[in-house]
């Protein structure tokens, strides 16, 4: 792959909590912006991944512990090193000296591929800058408020049966839970694909490099990762918006998410890309611009010179 690609791609959460703090609420800055962080982003490609037979390093895995003192089980997560032991089909990872043929098993994960490592294990620590950056994601839209809502437990707290001196006999009502979302929220991130980050380990041989496959796989993932990983803190949340401007490799871009304008309309939502005339003057260095948006519900303004508009579900030409 000679070239690079810079881009954002567009997040909406309608009723649903994107990406939240340990608090449970949606993530925030210091003075009350919400964003999503790149990891929110990459989980449901990984899951994607995952899901369709590919090697993923970097996701939880879980295995049941023996306690042979307690006589117990549980089930914990895998540790990293048992995790590359488990991927590769290695027995014990420290006793592999090799470090190349670290390399090349971790190099085969397409989450390695695309975002890079830090495997801090004994006797193979290794630091990988990953080929895709991908930034914070921040909201566009200023309307955006994070609500709380009561849910109500089929079952009773059994915490509470007979503690305390006026807590006799059992709890006689349900537990209550809480859902925290937001009504509305529309995550921009910014992205960037430089494939010489791997040049180093072509040179070792432990990696054919970035590819133009690779950034495909990529490409396909990212456009819809998120509108296929539904669980009950993500449903409704969808993609609608990638952009995907690919350059010359000797070209450098800023970041695009700071030229998008989210605005709220009555018939459809309005995304205003406001980088055209930055692209313009660059445009001997660019080899394409695409756009892939939601046309039912949003509609794309901004004179964006020789980009070809997509719809996002179909990736039909619009």
């Amino acid at each position: 792959m000679n070239y690079r690609v810079y881009g954002v791609l567009g997040i909406s959460s309608i009723m649903s909590n994107w990406n939240a703090d340990f608090s449970g609420f949606p993530k925030t800055t210091f003075d009350g912006s919400i964003f999503g962080s790149d990891k929110a982003l990459k989980y449901p490609m990984k899951k994607m991944w995952e899901n369709e037979g590919e090697k993923v390093l970097y996701i939880k895995s879980l295995k049941i512990s023996h306690d042979d003192k307690k006589n117990e089980t549980s089930v914990v997560p895998r540790s990293l090193k048992e995790r590359y032991e488990q991927l590769f089909g290695i027995e014990d990872l420290s006793k592999i000296k090799n470090t190349e043929d670290v390399l090349r098993n971790i190099f085969t994960a397409i989450d390695v591929k695309n975002f890079g490592a830090t495997f801090a294990e004994e006797g193979n620590n290794i630091s990988i800058t990953g080929a895709v950056q991908i930034g914070q994601g921040f909201n566009k839209y200023a309307d955006a408020v994070a609500e709380e809502q009561q849910i109500l437990s089929p079952f009773r707290d059994r915490t509470k049966d007979g503690k305390g001196d006026e807590d006799k006999g059992e709890a006689k009502n349900s537990t209550l839970g809480t859902k925290i979302f937001c009504k509305e929220a529309h995550y921009i991130y910014p992205f960037v694909i430089n494939p010489l980050a791997y040049s180093d380990y072509v040179e070792m041989g432990v990696t054919n490099g970035y590819t133009e496959e690779d950034y495909l796989r990529f490409k396909k993932t990212a456009l819809v990762a998120v509108t296929s990983y539904a669980t009950n803190s993500k449903v409704g949340c969808e993609n609608e918006l990638a952009v995907f401007v690919v350059t010359k490799q000797d070209t450098y871009l800023p970041n695009l998410s700071e030229y998008v304008v989210f605005e709220k309309n009555e018939e459809k939502n309005i995304i205003r890309l406001e980088f055209g005339d930055l692209l313009r003057e660059l445009k001997d260095n660019i080899k394409s611009i695409e756009i892939y948006y939601n046309p039912y519900t949003t509609e794309i303004k901004g004179d964006v010179e020789g980009a070809k508009r997509y719809n996002i579900f179909t990736q039909k030409e619009v």
